[in-house]
């Protein structure tokens, strides 16, 4: 690839630009959260159904990410990400009009097309626009946007609901779809790869059902638990297409990911780290809202304010750990951060029904704080272990890794929970265990941190381990520039 064109004067107006599209996916991904007890009333669907609104957003996106990564590798990212960001654009005022809860999941799955696109190729266009060196400055503050949109996006939800219909919840996105076509347009330079390449169909295709697979299947576990024969049928499904898909890889001439990437142990060891800590997390973002209004009586606006302590925390912090990650190299750094984020799921654990909200505020923030410093250091290391014509491909494998992670967070976590209080309740449990004992939920959320420190431990032990090997080498690995394409 040609790299003479790339304008590093232009940096922080691509970085603007992206954040756009990156502040538009994450705030989507939770705002529709808060309205779906709205939905369950005014559409007249059960649950059930109505959680489709969310599950075809999540399952599209995942099952499409590496696609699009590595279609921006062969064509370039620009004018992909510029067609995602006006897929979604127009998905989102289709959803808005939406006159039933079927027409409303059909226009979900166009606007998470749309995301796709933007999501799986955000990271790697910040990675183009930045110079080596301020490469984890530069996702730290992409971290803070996504960290932003989630605090945002039960918030604006909340305000929007109080004084406005479910619709404007998706047409509140169109004035920021447009400015972000615009600056995407105008901004974002267009650096198309040399040669020509041939898109792998059959290995799109394989992961494709493979992800769809296993994906579905965690869905089932979120909606049913671990009960339903259909989830052990499509988890099977899944892992067979997943290990067909392997076998086309390592034979076909142009892979849609080059599996040598693996070999990179900064590369894998991330990634790995990555999924584990979104595990933990995402399920424990399920719960905790279900502690503070159930267990300690909290009204929603106050439930909000304290859900933000995480997240805050990660936006002012990450930036900060991106900037020493670039003089310092991410492995100690990562390996500090899940200590702090490990310690905070265990002090998380003494929270019960006689919590107060200052007690419950001084055991989350260390999870907050955790992330924050791991996050961005972590990202860049994932991005400067890949050859620049395989960013695509890194930027849309660390987007999946985020979405696996939470979804089979939500799914486990939540499957756990459940279980104990029904255990615990002696089977009086209701739709979202509101009537059940605030014993049997304390004993359920108690359960659920046990096993996320179990999954945090697991990913600090991996974290450990490079940090060793690395040292044994004589070296800590530093951040790098990206090795051009042959």
């Amino acid at each position: 690839m040609n790299n003479t064109s790339v304008d590093y004067s232009k940096k922080w107006l691509v970085m603007l630009a992206v954040a756009c599209g990156v502040l538009l996916c994450t705030v989507d991904g939770s705002i529709v959260n808060i309205a779906l007890n709205t939905l369950v009333k005014e559409m007249g669907k059960p649950l059930a159904v109505v959680e489709w609104v969310v599950l075809a957003y999540m399952l599209t996106i995942a099952t499409l990410m590496l696609s699009v990564g590595r279609l921006a590798d062969m064509i370039g990212k620009k004018n992909i990400y510029l067609a995602g960001l006006a897929i979604f654009t127009l998905g989102s005022g289709l959803c808005g009009l939406a006159p039933t809860i079927y027409w409303l999941i059909v226009f979900r799955i166009v606007q998470a097309i749309g995301a796709a696109m933007t999501m799986a190729l955000g990271t790697a266009i910040v990675t183009e626009a930045f110079p080596p060196a301020e490469r984890g400055k530069a996702l730290g503050i992409i971290g803070t946007v996504v960290s932003i949109g989630v605090i945002a996006g039960p918030t604006i939800g909340g305000l929007i609901l109080q004084s406005l219909s479910w619709h404007w919840l998706f047409f509140v996105n169109l004035p920021v779809g447009v400015v972000g076509l615009v600056m995407v347009a105008v901004f974002v330079p267009h650096l198309r790869p040399e040669g020509r390449q041939r898109f792998d169909f059959i290995g799109a295709g394989t992961l494709f059902f493979s992800m769809a697979s296993l994906l579905y299947g965690l869905s089932l576990v979120q909606l049913n638990g671990f009960s339903n024969p259909m989830v052990y049928i499509t988890f099977g499904l899944g892992v067979f297409m997943l290990a067909t898909f392997i076998y086309v890889e390592l034979n076909v001439e142009e892979p849609m990911i080059d599996l040598r990437l693996f070999s990179s142990r900064l590369f894998s060891i991330n990634l790995i780290t990555g999924a584990l800590s979104f595990v933990a997390n995402a399920g424990t973002i399920l719960l905790i809202p279900f502690y503070l209004q159930n267990v300690l009586g909290f009204d929603p606006q106050k439930t909000g304010l304290l859900l933000i302590v995480a997240p805050l925390a990660i936006a002012v912090v990450a930036p900060l750990s991106g900037v020493l990650s670039d003089r310092m190299g991410s492995r100690l750094i990562t390996t500090i951060g899940l200590v702090i984020c490990a310690l905070g799921f265990v002090l998380l654990i003494g929270i019960n029904e006689s919590t107060s909200a200052l007690e419950y505020i001084l055991r989350y923030l260390p999870i907050g704080i955790g992330m924050g410093i791991f996050q961005s250091p972590n990202n860049s290391a994932v991005m400067g272990s890949a050859p620049r014509e395989r960013l695509g491909v890194a930027s849309g494998l660390l987007s999946l890794t985020r979405v696996i992670g939470q979804m089979t967070g939500i799914a486990v976590l939540g499957a756990i929970y459940n279980t104990v209080v029904l255990r615990t309740s002696g089977g009086v449990v209701v739709e979202g265990n509101v009537q059940a004992p605030i014993s049997a939920q304390v004993a359920g959320l108690h359960a659920a941190l046990v096993f996320a420190v179990g999954i945090m431990a697991a990913a600090l032990a991996f974290s450990v381990w490079a940090l060793v090997q690395a040292y044994r080498a004589g070296k800590q690995e530093q951040a790098e520039p990206i090795p051009e394409a042959e």
